[in-house]
Protein backbone atom coordinates (compact mmCIF):
# COMPACT_ATOMS: atom_id res chain seq x y z
CA UNK A 1 0.00 0.00 0.00
CA UNK A 2 1.37 3.65 -0.90
CA UNK A 3 2.05 6.29 1.78
CA UNK A 4 2.26 9.75 1.35
CA UNK A 5 5.78 10.12 2.46
CA UNK A 6 8.93 7.72 2.36
CA UNK A 7 9.67 5.33 5.13
CA UNK A 8 12.32 6.41 7.55
CA UNK A 9 14.93 3.92 7.67
CA UNK A 10 14.04 1.37 10.64
CA UNK A 11 15.99 -0.56 12.88
CA UNK A 12 15.72 -4.24 13.12
CA UNK A 13 12.94 -4.12 15.86
CA UNK A 14 10.60 -2.55 12.96
CA UNK A 15 10.96 -6.22 11.33
CA UNK A 16 8.55 -8.81 12.29
CA UNK A 17 9.88 -11.54 13.54
CA UNK A 18 10.91 -14.83 11.59
CA UNK A 19 12.54 -12.29 8.59
CA UNK A 20 16.33 -14.15 8.51
CA UNK A 21 17.67 -11.18 7.61
CA UNK A 22 20.55 -13.64 5.85
CA UNK A 23 19.88 -11.91 2.14
CA UNK A 24 20.00 -8.39 1.16
CA UNK A 25 16.41 -6.82 1.30
CA UNK A 26 14.12 -4.02 -0.32
CA UNK A 27 12.18 -1.85 1.78
CA UNK A 28 9.31 -1.16 -1.08
CA UNK A 29 7.78 1.59 -1.27
CA UNK A 30 4.76 0.05 0.81
CA UNK A 31 6.75 -0.50 3.94
CA UNK A 32 7.21 -4.10 2.69
CA UNK A 33 10.44 -5.88 3.25
CA UNK A 34 11.17 -7.74 -0.13
CA UNK A 35 14.50 -10.20 0.03
CA UNK A 36 16.49 -10.51 -2.21
CA UNK A 37 15.50 -14.50 -2.89
CA UNK A 38 12.07 -13.73 -2.83
CA UNK A 39 10.13 -15.18 -5.80
CA UNK A 40 8.62 -12.57 -7.71
CA UNK A 41 5.50 -14.59 -8.70
CA UNK A 42 4.77 -14.77 -5.28
CA UNK A 43 5.60 -11.43 -4.23
CA UNK A 44 4.77 -7.75 -4.44
CA UNK A 45 5.00 -5.07 -2.04
CA UNK A 46 1.15 -5.74 -0.71
CA UNK A 47 1.89 -9.20 -0.33
CA UNK A 48 5.75 -8.77 1.33
CA UNK A 49 5.90 -9.02 5.42
CA UNK A 50 5.28 -5.39 6.37
CA UNK A 51 8.43 -3.48 7.21
CA UNK A 52 6.43 -1.42 10.06
CA UNK A 53 3.62 -2.63 12.00
CA UNK A 54 1.59 0.73 13.45
CA UNK A 55 -1.67 0.23 14.65
CA UNK A 56 -2.70 0.30 18.35
CA UNK A 57 -5.55 -1.08 20.32
CA UNK A 58 -7.97 1.61 19.30
CA UNK A 59 -7.61 1.60 15.48
CA UNK A 60 -8.29 -1.98 15.77
CA UNK A 61 -11.30 -0.93 18.33
CA UNK A 62 -12.60 1.34 15.43
CA UNK A 63 -12.06 -1.64 12.90
CA UNK A 64 -14.95 -3.15 14.46
CA UNK A 65 -16.84 -0.56 15.11
CA UNK A 66 -16.72 0.08 11.90
CA UNK A 67 -18.21 -3.32 10.84
CA UNK A 68 -20.82 -3.31 13.91
CA UNK A 69 -22.19 -0.30 13.28
CA UNK A 70 -24.31 -0.58 9.69
CA UNK A 71 -27.49 -1.38 8.93
CA UNK A 72 -27.07 -4.58 8.71
CA UNK A 73 -25.40 -4.78 12.69
CA UNK A 74 -28.38 -2.29 13.39
CA UNK A 75 -31.31 -5.46 11.55
CA UNK A 76 -29.47 -8.42 13.27
CA UNK A 77 -29.06 -6.79 17.12
CA UNK A 78 -32.26 -5.90 16.88
CA UNK A 79 -33.89 -9.42 15.28
CA UNK A 80 -31.89 -11.23 18.64
CA UNK A 81 -34.56 -9.10 20.68
CA UNK A 82 -37.52 -10.25 18.78
CA UNK A 83 -36.74 -14.07 19.26
CA UNK A 84 -39.21 -14.71 21.40
CA UNK A 85 -37.18 -15.08 24.50
CA UNK A 86 -36.80 -12.31 27.78
CA UNK A 87 -34.03 -9.48 27.23
CA UNK A 88 -32.07 -11.03 29.67
CA UNK A 89 -31.64 -14.36 28.12
CA UNK A 90 -31.19 -12.48 24.65
CA UNK A 91 -28.29 -10.42 26.38
CA UNK A 92 -26.84 -13.77 27.62
CA UNK A 93 -26.83 -15.46 24.05
CA UNK A 94 -25.11 -12.44 22.99
CA UNK A 95 -22.56 -12.15 25.35
CA UNK A 96 -21.29 -15.46 24.95
CA UNK A 97 -21.95 -15.49 20.87
CA UNK A 98 -19.19 -12.04 20.59
CA UNK A 99 -16.98 -13.82 23.34
CA UNK A 100 -16.62 -16.83 20.90
CA UNK A 101 -16.41 -14.25 17.88
CA UNK A 102 -13.64 -12.76 20.40
CA UNK A 103 -11.77 -16.19 20.74
CA UNK A 104 -11.44 -16.84 17.33
CA UNK A 105 -10.46 -13.22 15.70
CA UNK A 106 -7.68 -13.63 18.30
CA UNK A 107 -6.45 -17.10 16.96
CA UNK A 108 -7.08 -15.91 13.18
CA UNK A 109 -4.70 -12.85 14.20
CA UNK A 110 -1.48 -14.09 15.41
CA UNK A 111 -0.09 -15.58 12.56
CA UNK A 112 -0.54 -12.76 10.52
CA UNK A 113 0.75 -10.63 13.48
CA UNK A 114 3.27 -12.36 13.99
CA UNK A 115 4.82 -12.33 10.48
CA UNK A 116 3.54 -9.25 9.15
CA UNK A 117 1.49 -10.35 6.14
CA UNK A 118 -1.87 -10.91 4.93
CA UNK A 119 -4.43 -14.02 5.31
CA UNK A 120 -4.16 -15.61 1.44
CA UNK A 121 -0.01 -15.19 2.45
CA UNK A 122 -0.22 -17.01 5.90
CA UNK A 123 -2.11 -19.84 4.20
CA UNK A 124 1.07 -21.16 2.32
CA UNK A 125 2.60 -22.26 5.33
CA UNK A 126 -0.51 -24.49 5.64
CA UNK A 127 -1.56 -25.08 1.91
CA UNK A 128 1.40 -24.77 0.04
CA UNK A 129 2.83 -21.43 -1.90
CA UNK A 130 0.49 -22.84 -4.52
CA UNK A 131 -2.13 -23.75 -2.83
CA UNK A 132 -3.52 -21.04 -0.65
CA UNK A 133 -4.25 -20.03 -3.61
CA UNK A 134 -7.32 -22.40 -3.26
CA UNK A 135 -9.00 -20.41 0.09
CA UNK A 136 -7.88 -17.35 -1.70
CA UNK A 137 -9.91 -17.41 -4.64
CA UNK A 138 -12.73 -18.80 -2.32
CA UNK A 139 -12.84 -15.84 0.50
CA UNK A 140 -12.49 -13.00 -2.79
CA UNK A 141 -15.38 -14.51 -4.36
CA UNK A 142 -17.26 -14.47 -0.88
CA UNK A 143 -16.17 -10.80 -0.50
CA UNK A 144 -17.01 -9.72 -4.44
CA UNK A 145 -20.55 -10.86 -3.83
CA UNK A 146 -21.53 -9.32 -0.34
CA UNK A 147 -19.46 -6.14 -1.31
CA UNK A 148 -21.94 -5.69 -4.21
CA UNK A 149 -24.93 -6.35 -2.28
CA UNK A 150 -23.66 -3.69 0.47
CA UNK A 151 -23.01 -1.08 -1.66
CA UNK A 152 -26.85 -1.99 -3.04
CA UNK A 153 -28.20 -1.24 -0.02
CA UNK A 154 -25.81 2.09 0.42
CA UNK A 155 -27.38 2.90 -2.48
CA UNK A 156 -30.89 1.91 -1.62
CA UNK A 157 -30.64 4.51 1.70
CA UNK A 158 -28.96 7.01 -0.07
CA UNK A 159 -32.25 6.71 -2.54
CA UNK A 160 -34.24 8.26 0.34
CA UNK A 161 -31.85 11.62 0.61
CA UNK A 162 -32.08 12.18 -3.36
CA UNK A 163 -35.95 11.76 -2.87
CA UNK A 164 -36.51 13.95 0.28
CA UNK A 165 -34.38 16.82 -0.70
CA UNK A 166 -35.14 16.50 -4.61
CA UNK A 167 -38.62 15.81 -5.43
CA UNK A 168 -38.04 15.36 -9.28
CA UNK A 169 -35.66 12.79 -8.73
CA UNK A 170 -38.81 10.33 -8.22
CA UNK A 171 -39.43 10.35 -11.87
CA UNK A 172 -35.87 8.23 -12.36
CA UNK A 173 -37.99 5.56 -10.51
CA UNK A 174 -39.93 5.10 -13.19
CA UNK A 175 -37.33 3.82 -15.58
CA UNK A 176 -35.06 0.99 -15.56
CA UNK A 177 -31.68 -0.85 -16.61
CA UNK A 178 -30.80 -4.40 -15.83
CA UNK A 179 -33.34 -4.60 -13.25
CA UNK A 180 -32.56 -1.54 -11.34
CA UNK A 181 -33.96 1.69 -11.79
CA UNK A 182 -32.63 5.35 -12.73
CA UNK A 183 -32.49 6.71 -9.31
CA UNK A 184 -30.89 3.51 -8.03
CA UNK A 185 -28.07 3.80 -10.75
CA UNK A 186 -27.33 7.11 -9.54
CA UNK A 187 -26.56 6.23 -6.02
CA UNK A 188 -25.08 2.87 -6.73
CA UNK A 189 -22.23 4.78 -8.94
CA UNK A 190 -22.04 7.44 -6.28
CA UNK A 191 -21.26 4.88 -3.84
CA UNK A 192 -19.26 2.46 -6.29
CA UNK A 193 -16.77 5.89 -6.93
CA UNK A 194 -16.85 6.91 -3.69
CA UNK A 195 -15.10 3.38 -2.24
CA UNK A 196 -13.14 3.17 -5.15
CA UNK A 197 -11.62 6.18 -4.45
CA UNK A 198 -11.08 5.71 -0.60
CA UNK A 199 -9.49 2.53 -1.64
CA UNK A 200 -7.29 3.85 -3.92
CA UNK A 201 -5.83 5.96 -1.45
CA UNK A 202 -3.86 2.79 0.29
CA UNK A 203 -4.12 1.74 3.91
CA UNK A 204 -3.53 4.62 5.56
CA UNK A 205 -6.09 6.48 4.14
CA UNK A 206 -8.38 3.83 5.16
CA UNK A 207 -7.38 3.98 8.36
CA UNK A 208 -8.50 6.82 9.28
CA UNK A 209 -11.46 6.28 7.76
CA UNK A 210 -12.56 4.12 9.83
CA UNK A 211 -11.39 4.98 12.47
CA UNK A 212 -13.96 8.60 11.99
CA UNK A 213 -16.98 6.42 10.68
CA UNK A 214 -17.61 3.84 13.90
CA UNK A 215 -17.46 6.44 15.89
CA UNK A 216 -19.44 9.11 14.46
CA UNK A 217 -22.25 6.66 14.20
CA UNK A 218 -22.46 6.33 18.23
CA UNK A 219 -22.86 10.18 17.76
CA UNK A 220 -26.36 9.16 15.69
CA UNK A 221 -27.03 6.50 17.25
CA UNK A 222 -26.94 8.05 21.12
CA UNK A 223 -28.72 11.71 20.05
CA UNK A 224 -31.72 9.26 17.94
CA UNK A 225 -31.96 7.20 21.11
CA UNK A 226 -32.33 10.29 23.44
CA UNK A 227 -35.05 11.87 20.66
CA UNK A 228 -37.06 8.67 20.85
CA UNK A 229 -37.05 7.76 24.73
CA UNK A 230 -37.77 11.45 25.50
CA UNK A 231 -40.59 11.56 22.86
CA UNK A 232 -42.07 7.77 24.24
CA UNK A 233 -41.13 8.42 27.90
CA UNK A 234 -39.01 5.61 29.24
CA UNK A 235 -42.30 3.70 30.90
CA UNK A 236 -43.90 3.07 27.76
CA UNK A 237 -40.88 1.23 26.17
CA UNK A 238 -40.39 -2.69 26.61
CA UNK A 239 -37.25 -3.93 25.03
CA UNK A 240 -38.85 -7.58 24.03
CA UNK A 241 -39.56 -6.68 20.50
CA UNK A 242 -41.07 -10.14 19.99
CA UNK A 243 -44.94 -10.47 19.56
CA UNK A 244 -46.82 -13.28 21.54
CA UNK A 245 -46.22 -15.13 24.47
CA UNK A 246 -42.71 -15.69 25.51
CA UNK A 247 -40.85 -18.93 25.09
CA UNK A 248 -40.47 -21.58 28.05
CA UNK A 249 -38.67 -24.56 28.68
CA UNK A 250 -36.27 -26.58 25.85
CA UNK A 251 -37.36 -23.93 23.49
CA UNK A 252 -36.02 -21.33 25.52
CA UNK A 253 -32.82 -22.86 25.31
CA UNK A 254 -32.60 -23.55 21.22
CA UNK A 255 -33.68 -20.08 20.39
CA UNK A 256 -30.92 -18.94 22.65
CA UNK A 257 -28.53 -21.19 21.12
CA UNK A 258 -29.85 -20.04 17.62
CA UNK A 259 -29.24 -17.02 19.06
CA UNK A 260 -25.26 -17.40 19.49
CA UNK A 261 -25.11 -19.24 15.94
CA UNK A 262 -26.39 -15.97 14.50
CA UNK A 263 -23.87 -13.61 16.20
CA UNK A 264 -20.85 -15.82 15.45
CA UNK A 265 -22.31 -16.73 11.76
CA UNK A 266 -22.90 -12.78 11.24
CA UNK A 267 -19.37 -12.44 12.20
CA UNK A 268 -17.58 -15.37 10.28
CA UNK A 269 -16.43 -13.20 7.29
CA UNK A 270 -14.65 -10.70 9.10
CA UNK A 271 -13.35 -13.63 11.10
CA UNK A 272 -11.22 -15.11 8.24
CA UNK A 273 -10.80 -11.70 6.65
CA UNK A 274 -8.98 -10.38 10.18
CA UNK A 275 -5.16 -11.44 9.46
CA UNK A 276 -5.42 -8.66 6.98
CA UNK A 277 -5.66 -6.20 9.57
CA UNK A 278 -4.29 -7.68 11.97
CA UNK A 279 -0.75 -7.94 10.26
CA UNK A 280 -0.54 -4.16 11.04
CA UNK A 281 -0.81 -4.43 14.70
CA UNK A 282 2.06 -2.76 16.71
CA UNK A 283 1.91 -5.58 18.98
CA UNK A 284 -0.49 -9.23 19.59
CA UNK A 285 -1.63 -7.55 23.11
CA UNK A 286 -2.31 -4.47 21.23
CA UNK A 287 -4.42 -6.70 18.56
CA UNK A 288 -6.15 -8.67 21.76
CA UNK A 289 -6.80 -5.03 23.70
CA UNK A 290 -8.60 -3.52 20.43
CA UNK A 291 -10.64 -6.62 19.86
CA UNK A 292 -11.94 -6.80 23.80
CA UNK A 293 -12.80 -2.73 22.78
CA UNK A 294 -14.31 -3.62 19.83
CA UNK A 295 -16.24 -7.10 20.07
CA UNK A 296 -17.85 -7.77 23.28
CA UNK A 297 -17.85 -3.99 25.30
CA UNK A 298 -18.14 -2.27 21.99
CA UNK A 299 -21.29 -4.86 20.32
CA UNK A 300 -23.01 -4.91 23.53
CA UNK A 301 -23.57 -1.21 23.79
CA UNK A 302 -24.38 -0.98 20.45
CA UNK A 303 -26.91 -3.64 20.59
CA UNK A 304 -28.73 -2.02 23.93
CA UNK A 305 -28.80 1.32 22.06
CA UNK A 306 -30.51 -0.74 19.22
CA UNK A 307 -33.11 -2.73 20.99
CA UNK A 308 -33.87 1.22 22.70
CA UNK A 309 -34.24 3.03 19.44
CA UNK A 310 -36.42 0.20 17.97
CA UNK A 311 -38.46 -0.77 21.28
CA UNK A 312 -39.33 3.14 21.35
CA UNK A 313 -40.44 3.18 17.69
CA UNK A 314 -43.26 1.52 18.96
CA UNK A 315 -44.69 4.33 21.32
CA UNK A 316 -43.17 7.21 18.85
CA UNK A 317 -44.72 5.92 15.39
CA UNK A 318 -47.48 3.09 16.22
CA UNK A 319 -45.30 0.48 14.90
CA UNK A 320 -41.91 -1.32 15.51
CA UNK A 321 -39.10 0.16 12.90
CA UNK A 322 -36.23 -2.24 12.60
CA UNK A 323 -34.51 -0.28 10.08
CA UNK A 324 -32.40 2.50 11.31
CA UNK A 325 -32.74 4.42 7.97
CA UNK A 326 -36.65 4.10 8.24
CA UNK A 327 -36.48 5.59 11.66
CA UNK A 328 -34.86 8.56 10.74
CA UNK A 329 -37.01 8.94 7.70
CA UNK A 330 -39.99 8.71 10.06
CA UNK A 331 -39.13 11.18 12.05
CA UNK A 332 -40.09 13.61 9.05
CA UNK A 333 -37.37 16.14 9.93
CA UNK A 334 -34.53 17.36 6.75
CA UNK A 335 -31.95 17.37 9.64
CA UNK A 336 -32.66 14.13 10.85
CA UNK A 337 -32.63 12.73 7.15
CA UNK A 338 -29.71 13.87 6.16
CA UNK A 339 -28.02 13.71 8.99
CA UNK A 340 -28.59 9.92 9.71
CA UNK A 341 -29.21 8.90 5.99
CA UNK A 342 -25.51 10.56 5.73
CA UNK A 343 -24.27 8.65 9.09
CA UNK A 344 -25.61 5.13 8.04
CA UNK A 345 -24.60 5.18 4.30
CA UNK A 346 -21.07 5.95 5.58
CA UNK A 347 -21.36 3.47 7.97
CA UNK A 348 -22.28 0.95 5.25
CA UNK A 349 -19.11 2.24 3.13
CA UNK A 350 -16.97 1.33 6.49
CA UNK A 351 -17.68 -2.07 6.63
CA UNK A 352 -17.81 -2.70 2.85
CA UNK A 353 -14.24 -1.47 2.52
CA UNK A 354 -12.96 -3.58 5.87
CA UNK A 355 -15.10 -6.53 5.16
CA UNK A 356 -15.46 -7.12 1.08
CA UNK A 357 -12.79 -5.03 -0.40
CA UNK A 358 -9.45 -5.51 1.16
CA UNK A 359 -10.06 -9.00 1.09
CA UNK A 360 -10.58 -10.00 -2.29
CA UNK A 361 -7.55 -7.04 -2.71
CA UNK A 362 -5.24 -9.44 -1.35
CA UNK A 363 -6.45 -12.95 -2.61
CA UNK A 364 -6.80 -11.73 -6.64
CA UNK A 365 -3.11 -10.08 -5.81
CA UNK A 366 -1.91 -13.40 -4.63
CA UNK A 367 -2.81 -14.95 -7.50
CA UNK A 368 -0.77 -13.39 -9.58
CA UNK A 369 1.68 -10.81 -7.68
CA UNK A 370 3.53 -9.09 -10.62
CA UNK A 371 0.42 -8.66 -12.58
CA UNK A 372 -2.32 -7.80 -10.00
CA UNK A 373 -1.07 -5.08 -7.27
CA UNK A 374 -3.20 -4.89 -4.90
CA UNK A 375 -4.83 -1.81 -6.07
CA UNK A 376 -5.76 -3.99 -9.22
CA UNK A 377 -7.02 -6.40 -7.48
CA UNK A 378 -9.56 -4.18 -5.51
CA UNK A 379 -10.53 -2.63 -8.51
CA UNK A 380 -11.47 -6.97 -10.13
CA UNK A 381 -13.59 -6.96 -6.97
CA UNK A 382 -15.01 -3.67 -7.74
CA UNK A 383 -16.28 -4.59 -11.27
CA UNK A 384 -17.18 -7.92 -10.32
CA UNK A 385 -19.45 -6.63 -7.76
CA UNK A 386 -21.35 -4.68 -10.65
CA UNK A 387 -21.37 -7.54 -13.00
CA UNK A 388 -23.00 -9.77 -10.53
CA UNK A 389 -26.24 -7.33 -10.19
CA UNK A 390 -26.89 -7.83 -6.49
CA UNK A 391 -30.30 -6.06 -6.73
CA UNK A 392 -31.54 -9.17 -8.83
CA UNK A 393 -30.64 -11.83 -6.85
CA UNK A 394 -30.35 -10.55 -3.32
CA UNK A 395 -34.12 -10.46 -2.47
CA UNK A 396 -34.33 -13.67 -3.75
CA UNK A 397 -34.35 -16.78 -1.70
CA UNK A 398 -33.03 -19.28 -3.96
CA UNK A 399 -30.19 -17.17 -5.20
CA UNK A 400 -29.24 -16.38 -2.24
CA UNK A 401 -29.28 -20.03 -1.46
CA UNK A 402 -27.32 -21.21 -4.08
CA UNK A 403 -24.97 -18.47 -4.65
CA UNK A 404 -23.95 -17.05 -1.33
CA UNK A 405 -24.97 -20.20 0.37
CA UNK A 406 -22.88 -22.17 -1.47
CA UNK A 407 -19.67 -20.03 -0.80
CA UNK A 408 -20.80 -19.11 3.14
CA UNK A 409 -20.36 -22.73 3.79
CA UNK A 410 -16.64 -23.00 3.05
CA UNK A 411 -15.98 -20.19 5.37
CA UNK A 412 -15.91 -22.16 8.54
CA UNK A 413 -13.62 -25.30 6.64
CA UNK A 414 -11.24 -22.59 5.59
CA UNK A 415 -11.08 -21.01 9.23
CA UNK A 416 -10.60 -24.66 10.96
CA UNK A 417 -7.94 -25.61 8.24
CA UNK A 418 -5.93 -22.51 9.35
CA UNK A 419 -6.15 -22.77 13.26
CA UNK A 420 -5.64 -26.55 12.87
CA UNK A 421 -2.43 -25.79 10.73
CA UNK A 422 -1.00 -22.82 12.53
CA UNK A 423 -1.83 -23.89 16.12
CA UNK A 424 -1.81 -27.84 15.50
CA UNK A 425 0.78 -28.70 12.68
CA UNK A 426 3.28 -25.84 12.44
CA UNK A 427 2.79 -25.29 16.62
CA UNK A 428 2.95 -21.46 15.45
CA UNK A 429 6.18 -21.71 14.03
CA UNK A 430 6.25 -20.36 10.73
CA UNK A 431 9.45 -20.18 8.38
CA UNK A 432 8.63 -16.33 6.92
CA UNK A 433 11.19 -16.48 3.88
CA UNK A 434 9.83 -19.74 2.73
CA UNK A 435 6.58 -18.35 2.31
CA UNK A 436 8.35 -16.89 -1.15
CA UNK A 437 9.90 -19.35 -2.17
CA UNK A 438 8.82 -21.43 -5.21
CA UNK A 439 11.86 -23.89 -4.98
CA UNK A 440 10.92 -27.80 -4.78
CA UNK A 441 13.54 -27.91 -1.56
CA UNK A 442 11.21 -24.57 0.23
CA UNK A 443 9.34 -25.75 3.47
CA UNK A 444 6.08 -24.75 1.61
CA UNK A 445 6.68 -26.27 -1.77
CA UNK A 446 5.05 -29.78 -0.18
CA UNK A 447 4.20 -31.90 -3.32
CA UNK A 448 3.92 -29.17 -6.64
CA UNK A 449 3.85 -26.73 -4.50
CA UNK A 450 0.25 -27.87 -2.28
CA UNK A 451 -0.19 -29.51 0.44
CA UNK A 452 -2.56 -32.93 -0.21
CA UNK A 453 -3.83 -32.80 3.13
CA UNK A 454 -5.46 -29.06 3.29
CA UNK A 455 -6.41 -29.74 -0.30
CA UNK A 456 -8.65 -32.89 1.05
CA UNK A 457 -9.96 -31.09 4.33
CA UNK A 458 -11.33 -28.85 1.84
CA UNK A 459 -13.02 -30.82 0.06
CA UNK A 460 -13.72 -33.77 3.16
CA UNK A 461 -15.33 -30.42 5.46
CA UNK A 462 -17.01 -28.29 2.29
CA UNK A 463 -18.54 -30.99 0.51
CA UNK A 464 -20.75 -32.29 2.98
CA UNK A 465 -21.48 -29.14 4.35
CA UNK A 466 -22.78 -27.17 1.37
CA UNK A 467 -25.19 -30.03 1.47
CA UNK A 468 -26.10 -29.52 4.43
CA UNK A 469 -26.98 -25.53 4.05
CA UNK A 470 -28.22 -25.99 0.89
CA UNK A 471 -30.73 -29.59 2.08
CA UNK A 472 -30.88 -30.03 6.01
CA UNK A 473 -31.67 -26.33 6.97
CA UNK A 474 -29.00 -26.40 9.43
CA UNK A 475 -28.97 -22.56 9.09
CA UNK A 476 -26.19 -20.40 10.86
CA UNK A 477 -24.78 -23.79 12.64
CA UNK A 478 -23.40 -23.96 9.17
CA UNK A 479 -20.36 -22.19 10.27
CA UNK A 480 -19.60 -24.35 13.35
CA UNK A 481 -19.64 -27.82 11.43
CA UNK A 482 -17.43 -26.88 9.10
CA UNK A 483 -14.87 -25.21 10.87
CA UNK A 484 -15.16 -28.19 13.29
CA UNK A 485 -14.91 -30.59 10.26
CA UNK A 486 -11.97 -28.50 9.21
CA UNK A 487 -10.03 -28.41 11.80
CA UNK A 488 -10.74 -32.32 12.69
CA UNK A 489 -9.84 -33.65 8.78
CA UNK A 490 -7.07 -31.41 8.56
CA UNK A 491 -5.53 -32.22 12.01
CA UNK A 492 -6.07 -35.97 11.39
CA UNK A 493 -4.61 -36.08 8.04
CA UNK A 494 -1.23 -34.26 9.38
CA UNK A 495 -1.38 -36.88 12.62
CA UNK A 496 -1.50 -39.61 9.70
CA UNK A 497 0.53 -38.38 6.76
CA UNK A 498 2.43 -35.37 8.10
CA UNK A 499 3.65 -32.54 5.52
CA UNK A 500 4.08 -29.67 7.56
CA UNK A 501 7.56 -30.19 9.24
CA UNK A 502 8.05 -28.93 12.54
CA UNK A 503 10.80 -25.74 12.78
CA UNK A 504 13.29 -25.31 15.55
CA UNK A 505 12.12 -22.23 17.06
CA UNK A 506 16.18 -20.96 17.65
CA UNK A 507 16.48 -21.07 13.32
CA UNK A 508 17.03 -18.09 11.59
CA UNK A 509 14.02 -16.78 10.03
CA UNK A 510 11.38 -18.38 11.77
CA UNK A 511 8.37 -16.70 13.58
CA UNK A 512 7.60 -18.29 16.78
CA UNK A 513 4.19 -17.14 17.96
CA UNK A 514 4.68 -18.48 21.42
CA UNK A 515 7.29 -16.06 22.53
CA UNK A 516 5.76 -12.55 23.29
Amino acid sequence: MTTTSPEPTTLATDVPAGHSGTAPSAAAPGGALIGADYDPRLTNEDLAPLRQQRWGSYNIFAFWMSDVHSVGGYVTAGSLFALGIAAWQVLIALVVGIVIVQVFVNLVAKPSQKTGVPYPVINRAVFGVKGANIPAIIRGLIAVAWYGVQTFLAASSLNIIWLKFIPGSESLLDTSFLGLEALGWISFAVLWVAQAALFWRGMETIRRFIDFAGPAVYVVMIILAVYLVSEAGWSNIDLSLHTGPTLTGWATVTTMLGAIALVVSYFSGPMLNFGDFARYGKSFAAVKRGNLLGLPLNFLFFSILTVVCASATVPVFGELITDPIATVEAIDSTFAILLGGLTFVIATVGINIVANFIAPAFDFSNVSPQKISWRAGGMIAAVGSVLLTPWNWYDSAEGIRFTLGILGSLIGPLFGILIAGYYLASRQRIAVDDMYSMAPTGRYWFRGGYNPNAVLAVVGAGVPTILLTLFASVGDYGWFIGCALGFVLFAGLERVRPMIVLLDPAEAGVSDGTVA
